[in-house]
């Protein structure tokens, strides 16, 4: 048992809740300290939200890289350590890892002679100051939703852990100070009010405004003016939320001194990002579209977008992470339910939580939308099954949604001693109390629909 099970152990949860954050605090400062501050010489571009962070930080990169800069990044999906070698798996399943290891990559990134850094942030490691020391020079709001509730509790700590990017960013005197945050979010302003030079950008609202928009299933194009200036983007990303991100891009574009050239190429130059929006296609007469959205925004988003292009039926297979906000999983249901016209709840990552009552709170949001249990609306908890269960029953012109897992190469299941161990959690990877399997949800698409024929 390691320090921090011990007092978990003995100090009231509440408390140790409270107490947490400045343990890691006093982690990053140690590690930094003895590190020599490695970030200390780098640009950094801290990019945070609720959905769409890891495309506008792939976005944002592609545009620097294709300019001519020599960049890296740090994303849910991946470290591009600026060396040449291209995108490597994230090392950990944590979108910003802890002190220790964020530091050792910080290291390894500065010994390349990187010049900007991309760094995709969070909320938790916000809250427990895991970022101390990262000095950001551009902050970067993509929308706050409703997500990590479990953690933060109410809605407003969440954005308030969100906002300390900006904050952070502020402080840097060194650094450009600029925040850009989506106007079109209720909590742009907030954001944009944190930092000494903003840019507010969106759609109906902001100083960088995307206009003449035109969303087909291969992309968006739009033109994006800012005071006098205009530029013409093609993104090749599909879906409306797309233009927010690379809207996102542009904003940091122009702020950080790219030429309209190196904006509008930059932008044109990334045709799809992991785990987002992919097609699975074998020639087969029907779509199935592999995407990471996970939160009711997303859904909301992703199925609003997805509906009136689809010719057939609209069929979604997802889940929710167990140790994570439960109240979204019945949010999740009843947006399913409302635009698709069949729901297949599943696994997703459900680590020490009986997979069968995530799913039953699933069904229950997708019942009030009116979906019947085995007519449209199954419960299947293997993955696998649940992906073949879907493509099986495909028609043509059915669009498939196989949403959640995205990128990731692995489901953490119920271990044997996940109900002993509940309250010791340490590490989402602890062996004992959750099962770690190898999945890949295009390859399970793949083989689903070989096997169909």
């Amino acid at each position: 048992m390691n320090i921090r099970s011990a007092v978990k152990k003995i100090v009231p949860q509440n408390l140790f809740k409270e107490l947490e954050p400045y343990g890691h605090l006093g982690e990053a400062m140690v590690h930094q300290v003895k590190a020599g501050f490695p970030a200390k010489n780098l640009k950094i571009i801290g990019v945070t939200g609720t959905d769409g962070k890891t495309t506008t930080s792939t976005l944002i990169t592609q545009m620097l890289r294709n300019s001519g800069h020599k960049v890296a990044m740090i994303t849910t999906i991946s470290v591009d350590y600026g060396d040449g070698k291209g995108e490597q798996p994230n090392p950990t399943r944590m979108t910003t890892m802890g002190a220790g290891p964020l530091i050792r990559l910080l290291q390894k990134i500065q010994n390349n002679g990187v010049e900007w850094l991309v760094l995709e942030t969070t909320s938790h490691a916000l809250a427990q100051h895991r970022v101390w020391g990262v000095p950001y020079s551009v902050a970067v709001m993509t929308n706050v939703g409703h997500e990590h509730l479990d953690y933060h509790r109410t809605f407003e700590r969440y954005r308030d852990a969100k906002k300390m990017l900006f904050v952070q960013a502020n402080r840097n005197k060194k650094g450009l100070q600029v925040g850009i945050a989506n106007a079109d979010d209720p909590s742009g302003k907030l954001f944009a009010a944190a930092i000494k030079n903003p840019i507010l950008y969106g759609i109906k609202d902001g100083n960088l405004k995307a206009s003449k928009v035109v969303s087909t299933p291969a992309g968006n194009k739009y033109t994006a003016t800012i005071d006098g200036d205009s530029y013409d983007i093609t993104c090749h990303l599909p879906g409306s939320f797309n233009v927010y991100n690379s809207l996102a891009a542009v904003g940091v574009g122009r702020a950080i001194g790219l030429t309209k050239e190196q904006i509008e190429q930059g932008i044109a130059s990334l045709n799809s990002v992991e785990g987002r929006m992919t097609r699975v296609d074998e020639g087969q007469d029907f779509e199935v579209i592999v995407d990471y959205a996970h939160t009711p925004e997303s859904f909301e988003k992703l199925f609003k977008e997805i509906k009136p292009l689809t010719k057939g039926r609209l069929i979604s297979v997802f889940g929710s992470a167990g140790r994570r906000d439960e109240a979204k999983r019945a949010e999740q249901g009843r947006i399913a339910g409302k635009y698709c016209d069949v729901v297949i709840a599943t696994e997703e990552d459900d680590r020490d939580i009986d997979g069968l009552e995530i799913l039953d709170q699933i069904a229950g949001g997708a019942e009030v939308s009116g979906k019947k249990r085995d007519k449209d609306l199954f419960l299947i908890l293997k993955r696998e099954e649940a992906a073949a269960k879907a493509i099986g029953m495909a028609k043509k012109d059915d669009v498939i949604l196989l949403l959640g897992k995205g990128h990731e190469k692995s489901i953490l299941a119920n271990g044997p001693k996940a109900a002993e161990l509940r309250h010791e959690l340490q590490d989402d990877d602890d062996p004992r109390r959750v099962i770690k399997r190898e999945y890949d949800e295009v390859s399970v698409a793949r083989k689903a629909i070989k096997e169909r024929r």
